[in-house]
């Protein structure tokens, strides 16, 4: 496939993740408060979509606490800057198995099972223009846990975030989800065209470099908008790379704590990297309206 470079571009700001980062950086947000804050700053800065999680605000733990999702949502809603609402739906799929000799029954401790519709409560009441929809069952870094989306999980999960009138993002770990992706729009469970981001150089899933990097864009339907991350250092160079294939950029805290190097950062300030080098590349980075018109997307107030 020959390269087709982006001049129109969109920056998701991914802004505080599930992770166990809360406590290697001062900037990563816990409170409702801190977390849509830190969007809003990022929004100024230049991104044009937040991606939230919420956190436990004192422990800083993930958490799926729908008062934190609306108080998150109303924050963002109610400031003085526009930006388009992306919140996860990753949440409640997480299973942590025994020990190799007695993998059952499963550590109650990072085990997290729910069902499709307690996974998306909040979507339905927060009612974001976009959330997320992991494409995939995944071994998902440490040893014994596994990030768990059945095909009949995902098929329930996308046919309500459609019915809702919520867009989903669709992250693809690796090729097999965007597969599965495209056999959900086939069966009508997704609208197309769809929305993905190609999450790369996530253990274990596609590793990031250029060639991985160009099969996943590569299974991307060519009506279809993507945007692509890198974790971690490499994070500012996919900024490049992605927008060089034609997709768009997602920069954040979830998945890069630093500046540069012994330099932490904040969200705002990823966000004014990645617009520099959008703009230093010659193209153009639209706002939340645009983006709006460009993925169909209508915003809403909250239930």
């Amino acid at each position: 496939m020959p390269l087709e470079m982006n001049k129109e571009v969109f920056v998701t700001c991914a802004v505080t993740g599930s992770g166990g980062t809360q406590d290697r950086s001062p900037h990563v947000p816990r409170s409702p408060k801190d977390i849509a804050e830190s969007a809003i700053a990022a929004a100024k800065a230049g991104a044009a979509v937040v991606h939230c999680h919420v956190r436990d605000p004192d422990s800083g733990a993930p958490s799926r606490r729908l008062d934190l999702y609306r108080e998150v949502t109303d924050r963002i809603r109610d400031a003085e800057v526009d930006v388009v609402l992306n919140l996860t739906a990753g949440m409640g799929g997480d299973m942590v198995f025994g020990p190799t000799s007695s993998p059952l029954p499963l550590r109650e401790t990072g085990t997290d099972m729910v069902g499709a519709e307690e996974r998306v409560a909040h979507v339905a009441e927060c009612l974001p223009e976009i959330c997320t929809l992991d494409c995939g069952t995944m071994n998902f870094a440490e040893a014994d846990y596994v990030m768990t989306n059945t095909p009949g999980m995902l098929r329930a999960m996308g046919g309500m975030m459609t019915e809702l009138g919520v867009k989903p993002e669709i992250e693809a770990f690796d090729t097999g989800h965007l597969w599965f992706a495209k056999q959900l729009v086939e069966e009508g469970v997704l609208d197309g065209p769809a929305l993905v981001q190609l999450c790369m150089g996530v253990p274990w899933g596609a590793p990031d470099d250029l060639n991985t990097f160009m099969a996943m864009v590569n299974n991307v339907p060519d009506d279809w908008t993507f945007s692509a991350f890198a974790l971690g250092r490499n994070q500012m160079a996919y900024v490049a790379a992605s927008v060089l294939a034609g997709g768009n950029v997602r920069v954040g805290l979830e998945d890069n704590l630093w500046l540069e190097k012994g330099v932490l950062a904040t969200n705002a300030q990823l966000v004014e990297k990645a617009v520099g080098i959008i703009e230093g590349m010659g193209a153009r980075v639209i706002g939340p309206a645009e983006v709006r018109e460009k993925l169909s997307l209508v915003k809403r107030a909250p239930r």
